[in-house]
């Protein structure tokens, strides 16, 4: 008997980080699935050619900072502006730097915390009110697997990674009865612009076994076309080149 996925027509989604990498796999995708959707991110060139790639009439482009609360909720108000609602927030957007707990600068440690932590919580803050008007929804945090163990050389990353798995436990409890499914998405190593220059040299041949961004786009996918029966709150995701720790 064929098993029956949600359809993701007309559906509106808010993708933060949308300009690049994860973000912008995940925008070509959900599109491709009938998806509306609304795309976040500070480089507003690469967001308008995403938004013709993708078809006026299916996309809008937001230059925002998650750093900024008000700019989240312009995210949100342009997703009910355009489309007339939200269902789902893929909240993506985040940097990394690798190295010890004394190395960077005191700039760079707070702009790592405050993206992929404060950002995030920004971001759900902004979108929640509009899930529970439409009924419920989708929040899917795109953490790592940092998260779920932090190595040497990445104890700040991983503590804002551990954080966002942290929270999208937390949020599960809270909003589950509002309808509100939340899902932490880990990956390993993804091919990405990713802390190239800050631990990760372009070109580098390693990065070749890393996971690629549409698989990550893929799993995003796979989420939000289950039975709204059901929900995954966590999911890691490993190449298969790597050993698990």
């Amino acid at each position: 008997m064929p098993y029956e996925t949600r359809d993701l027509t007309g559906t509106v989604v808010a993708i933060t980080g949308a300009s690049a990498g994860i973000g912008r796999s995940t925008a070509l995708m959900l599109a491709e699935a009938g998806a509306n959707v609304v795309l976040g991110a500070r480089r507003a060139e690469r967001l308008e050619a995403l938004v013709e790639e993708i078809g006026p009439d299916r996309a809008v482009a937001v230059p925002m900072d998650v750093r900024e609360p008000e700019q989240n909720r312009a995210l949100v108000r342009a997703a009910v502006d355009r489309f007339g609602r939200l269902d789902t927030l893929v909240a993506n957007a985040g940097i990394g730097m690798y190295g010890g707990i004394e190395d960077g600068s005191d700039d760079d440690i707070a702009r790592m915390l405050d993206v992929n932590l404060s950002g995030t919580v920004w971001s759900v803050r902004a979108a929640v009110p509009e899930l529970r008007r439409a009924g419920g929804g989708d929040i899917l945090i795109v953490a790592s697997v940092a998260g779920l163990r932090g190595d040497g050389n990445e104890a700040v990353y991983a503590s804002t990674k551990f954080g966002q798995v942290g929270l999208a436990g937390a949020l599960d409890r809270e909003l589950r009865r509002d309808g509100i499914r939340v899902t932490a998405l880990c990956p390993a190593g993804v091919t990405t612009e990713f802390a190239l220059g800050a631990g990760r040299t372009e070109g580098d041949p390693a990065l070749e076994e890393f996971l690629q961004p549409e698989d990550i786009a893929f799993q995003v996918l796979t989420c939000l076309q289950q039975p709204r029966r059901m929900r995954s709150t966590l999911w890691s995701i490993w190449s298969m080149a790597h050993d698990l720790p």
